[in-house]
């Protein structure tokens, strides 16, 4: 079994592969990209997964492959909406990793929600780079969102694997607030984290894995959005006191109109554009 997870950063995909080996049993392996096992980001969440798997299963069985999708745009959509009610100053941020079509979703979905939430909002966007190297520079994060911050921006989500590390060490620095992605990364600076833009993909690896075990997997495209659970916004200890009544109680609503198809979040990379 190899286990390939790409990065928010990269792709949107979780790509499942069972090879045969000798002796007609599988072996699981994770190849992680650039930004490693420990991302604190998408690669630790399908780290977790797997570790949950193997402490309870053994070996699997049926070579064949599964790609499992995300809907970021629509967890994006719900984070868009906190940032904005949120901000004093009428100005909110997006820090992308590298510049694929898959981030501009991220990015989409984020301007759409703020704009739900206030017609008038401002947001600033920039991205890290154009080469893998954009998912792992934390210092080049942090200089992005100080930028922004030094223009009036007060809220800044980072789609950009652990160079969001640095963004969110800036927002602490300044006194100002940051969103994180794909793990719920609330705890990282506990005060300044608003929330994060959360993407299962723990759960993603653990139930494909198990579904193999138990001859129930399927090979495949599937796509997990706010109504399948694969996308979400995080309220803990760690951020309760930056959240609102006011503020859970429109993200909320707008999670149920999304569910039920009363809101359609513009999926990027169907069009190629962000319409505003």
């Amino acid at each position: 079994m190899m286990l390939i997870p790409t990065p928010a950063a990269a792709f949107a995909a979780v790509l499942l592969s069972a090879t045969l080996v000798q002796a007609g049993e599988t072996k699981p392996a994770i190849v992680f990209d650039t930004g490693g096992k420990f991302d604190k980001s998408f690669n630790e969440g399908v780290a977790n997964g797997a570790e949950r798997f193997k402490k309870e299963t053994g070996v699997v069985k049926q070579p064949n492959v599964q790609s499992v999708l995300f809907k970021e745009q629509e967890g994006s959509f719900l984070v868009g909406i906190a940032a904005a009610m949120a901000s004093k100053t009428g100005k909110i941020g997006f820090v992308g990793g590298m510049d694929i079509p898959l981030i501009r979703r991220f990015a989409c979905g984020y301007v759409h929600g703020a704009k739900y939430a206030n017609p008038n909002i401002e947001v600033i966007q920039n991205m890290t780079g154009t080469t893998p190297a954009a998912w792992n520079d934390p210092a080049r994060g942090g200089e992005l969102a100080k930028g922004q911050f030094d223009r009036g921006v007060d809220v800044i989500y980072a789609a950009a694997g652990g160079t969001g590390i640095g963004v969110y060490q800036m927002g602490k620095d300044a006194g100002k607030l940051a969103i994180g992605v794909d793990s719920n990364q609330n705890y990282l600076q506990p005060g300044t984290m608003l929330t994060s833009m959360v993407k299962r993909v723990d759960l993603a690896a653990y139930n494909s894995l198990m579904a193999e075990k138990a001859g129930t997997w399927q090979p495949g495209i599937s796509v997990l959005g706010l109504k399948e659970g694969g996308v979400d916004w995080a309220v803990d200890q760690y951020n309760e006191n930056l959240i609102t009544q006011e503020m859970k109680t429109k993200v909320e609503h707008a999670k149920k109109d999304i569910i039920d198809g009363k809101i359609k979040v513009q999926d990027y990379m169907e069009a190629n554009t962000c319409s505003s």
